[in-house]
C-alpha cells in the first residue's frame, strides 16, 4: 500500500467522519427542541421510554447525542433514572440503523430500482437539492435541512473513498495478519472500545469497519468481538457529559455502560460456545468474508439479543447503578445540581426546573420561618441550630438560583419566558429574606429565653394573633407559589394589609402599657422586634404573590404597580378577604 493510497485513506476516513458529524448536529438541530420535550413528558413507562429511545436515535442518527440528552434531563429532574434506563436501551438499538444505511453501497443487481438504491445514484441528487437549500433559501429550517443533506452526501462519499483506498491492503501480508490476531475476542474486544472511545461514534465505527470489508480479509469471526468493543466503546460520550453533573445523572450514562459490559460479558462466551458445539457446521460461514449487510445483521442482532435479556431487567440495572453510585447525604445540594447548564438549550424547560427548585428553596424557608415562630413560645437550642442551618442552605439555593437565572437570562428565549425568569430573580430574593426572619426571630426568642423574660398575658395573646395572621399568610404563599394557584395568590394581599394593621394596633397597645408600667423597656424592644419582623415577612409574602400573578397574567406592569392597580381598583373580592381577615385577626 503506498503513500498515496494511505493519504486517499486518511482523506475518506475525514470526509466519513465530518459528514456524520454534520449530519447528526443537523439532525439535532432540526428537530432537538421537539425531540427534547417529547423525551421529557412521554416516558411514563419502561417500554414506551425505549420506544421514544429507539425512534429519537433512528431520526439522529446518534445514540452518543440521545444518551447525552437523557443525562441532561436526569441531571435536571427532568427524567427519573427509572425513565432514563428505558429511553437509552432504545437509544442502544436505534443506532443501529446508520449501518444499514451504510450497507446500501453494497447492493447488487442491473434492475433500475435497485440501481437508484446504491448511494452511488442518489448521492449526487441529494448533494444538489442540499446546495441549493443552504444556499438559495432565507427560512433557516430549509437551510437546516440542506446542511443535513450535505453532510450525508460527505459521508457516503467518504465512505466510497475510504472504501477504494483500503481495497489494496487485501494483498498486504500483515492486514490480514491483524485481522488473524483480532479473532482473540479480548483483543478484539479492546480494538472496537479504544477507536469509538477515541472518535466517539458507534456509527461511524461500524462504518470504518464496513468500508474494511472491501478488502476480503474480514472474517465474520474476527469482527464480531470488534463490534462488542464498538458498543463498549460508545459509552465514552454519555460518560465524559457525566462529570460535574449530580449522581443520578452519573448514574444514568453508567446504566449505559453497564448494560453494553454485561451484554459483551453475556453474548462473548455464548457466541463462542456456540461456535464450539458447532464449529463443523459454523466454521465455514463465520470464516467467510465479511460484508456491509452481515456486519449490519451482527451490530443489530448483538442489541437485540442484549435487549431480550435486559429489557425485563430494568429495576436490576437500576440498582446496580446506586450501588456503584450511592446515595450522598447532603440532599438539598444536590437539588441545587439539577440546574444543569446543559437545559440553557431549551429555555422553556430551563425555566420550569428553575421554577422546581424555587419551589424546594421556599418550602425551606417557609419551614424554617414556622418553626422560628414555635421557639417564641418555647425556645429549644437544637431547633435553633438547625434554623441556622436552614438559612445558610436557603443562601446557598438563592445564589446557585440566582446565577443560574441570570445566565438564562442571556438566552434567546420567548417574552414569557423572559419575563418569568426575572420574576424568579425576585421571588428567591423574597424567600431568602423570609429565612432571614426567621433567624431574627430565632434570635429574639434565645434573649427571651436566656434573660428569663415573659410577655404580659394581654401583650402576648395580642401577639399571637399577629403570629396566626403570618402562619397564614405563609402557607397562602407557598401554596400559590408552588401550584401557581391565582385564587390563592389573590387571597395574599388583603391579608398583608391585616398584618400592617395589626403592627400598627400592637404597637399602640405597646406604648400603652409602657405608660401603664406594665411592660418593661427591654420587653419593649424585643416586642418591637418581633413585630417588625412580622411585617416584613408578609411585605415579602405580598411581593411574591405579586409575582404569581403578573408570570400568570403574563402582566406587562412591574410587581408593585401591579399590586396596588388591584387595590386602588376597588376590587370586591379584595375588599371582601380584607374584611374577612380583619375579623378574623382582630384584637
Amino acid at each position: 500500500m503506498g503513500i498515496t493510497q494511505i493519504l486517499e485513506m486518511i482523506m475518506g476516513l475525514a470526509l466519513f467522519l465530518y459528514g456524520m458529524h454534520v449530519m447528526s448536529a443537523g439532525l439535532e438541530k432540526s428537530a432537538g427542541n421537539k425531540l427534547k420535550t417529547i423525551l421529557a413528558t412521554m416516558t411514563s413507562s419502561t417500554l414506551r421510554g425505549f420506544f421514544l429511545g429507539l425512534g429519537v436515535t433512528a431520526i439522529i442518527q446518534s445514540s452518543s447525542a440521545t444518551t447525552v440528552m437523557v443525562v441532561g434531563f436526569v441531571n435536571s429532574g427532568i427524567m427519573t433514572l427509572r425513565q432514563a434506563i428505558g429511553v437509552i436501551l432504545g437509544a442502544n438499538l436505534g443506532t443501529s440503523v446508520t449501518a444499514w444505511i451504510l450497507s446500501l453501497s453494497s447492493i447488487d443487481g442491473k434492475a433500475a430500482w435497485i440501481q437508484f438504491l446504491k448511494p452511488d445514484s442518489f448521492t449526487p441528487v441529494i448533494a444538489l437539492i442540499g446546495i441549493i437549500l443552504l444556499m438559495f433559501c432565507k427560512v433557516q429550517k430549509k437551510k437546516d435541512i440542506g446542511i443535513i443533506l450535505l453532510g450525508f452526501a460527505v459521508l457516503m462519499f467518504g465512505m466510497k473513498t475510504m472504501s477504494g483506498a483500503v481495497a489494496g491492503l487485501k494483498n498486504e501480508a500483515w492486514f490480514s495478519e491483524m485481522f488473524t490476531m483480532f479473532k482473540n475476542p479480548i483483543l478484539g474486544v479492546l480494538a472496537g472500545t479504544i477507536l469509538t472511545a477515541l472518535i466517539q461514534s458507534s456509527s461511524a465505527s461500524v462504518g470504518i469497519l464496513q468500508a474494511l470489508t472491501t478488502t476480503g480479509k474480514i472474517t465474520y469471526l474476527s469482527c464480531f468481538p470488534i463490534i462488542m468493543g464498538i458498543n463498549i466503546g460508545t459509552c465514552i460520550t454519555a460518560m465524559l457529559s457525566a462529570l460535574g453533573t449530580n449522581k443520578n445523572a452519573r448514574r444514568a450514562a453508567s446504566v449505559h455502560l453497564i448494560f453494553n459490559v454485561l451484554a459483551t460479558l453475556v453474548e462473548l462466551p455464548l457466541f463462542y460456545l456456540v461456535y464450539w458445539l458447532f464449529k463443523s457446521q459454523l466454521g465455514p460461514i463465520l470464516g467467510d468474508n465479511a460484508t456491509h449487510v452481515g456486519i449490519s445483521i451482527i451490530h443489530t442482532g448483538f442489541k437485540l439479543l442484549a435487549l431480550v435479556v435486559f429489557l425485563p431487567m430494568t429495576g436490576v440495572l437500576e440498582k446496580l447503578a446506586y450501588k456503584i453510585i450511592p446515595e450522598g447525604k447532603n440532599k438539598d445540594a444536590e437539588k441545587t445540581e439539577l440546574l444543569d447548564s446543559r437545559l440553557l438549550a431549551t429555555p422553556t424547560v430551563a425555566v420550569a426546573r428553575c421554577k422546581a427548585v424555587a419551589t424546594d428553596m421556599a418550602k425551606l424557608s417557609v419551614s424554617s420561618l414556622q418553626t422560628s415562630l414555635k421557639l417564641l413560645e418555647s425556645y429549644d437550642s437544637k431547633i435553633a441550630d438547625q434554623i441556622r442551618e436552614d438559612e445558610n442552605t436557603v443562601d446557598m439555593y438563592e445564589d446557585k438560583l440566582g446565577s443560574y437565572l441570570i445566565q438564562l437570562s442571556a438566552v434567546d428565549m420567548t417574552k414569557k419566558d423572559s419575563d418569568d425568569t426575572g420574576k424568579l430573580l425576585h421571588v428567591i430574593g423574597d424567600f431568602e429574606r423570609i429565612s432571614d426572619h426567621a433567624v431574627n426571630l430565632m434570635e429574639s426568642a434565645k434573649e427571651i429565653h436566656d434573660k428569663k423574660l415573659a410577655f404580659s398575658p394581654e401583650a402576648q395573646k395580642e401577639l399571637n394573633t399577629m403570629i396566626s395572621a403570618v402562619s397564614e399568610i405563609l402557607e397562602l404563599t407557598l401554596r400559590s407559589f408552588e401550584n401557581n394557584d391565582l385564587d390563592t395568590a389573590m387571597m395574599i394581599e388583603p391579608l398583608e394589609q391585616v398584618v400592617d394593621l395589626l403592627r400598627d394596633q400592637l404597637k399602640k397597645q405597646h406604648i400603652a402599657r409602657l405608660k401603664q408600667g406594665v411592660c418593661t423597656i427591654e420587653l419593649g424592644f424585643i416586642h418591637s422586634d418581633i413585630i417588625n419582623n412580622l411585617e416584613r415577612i408578609s411585605d415579602h409574602c405580598s411581593n411574591v404573590a405579586g409575582c404569581i400573578l403578573e408570570m400568570s397574567l403574563d402582566s406587562s406592569m412591574d410587581m408593585h404597580s401591579y399590586m396596588r392597580s388591584i387595590k386602588e381598583g376597588n376590587v370586591q373580592e379584595f375588599n371582601d378577604f380584607y374584611d374577612y381577615y380583619k375579623v378574623k385577626y382582630s384584637i
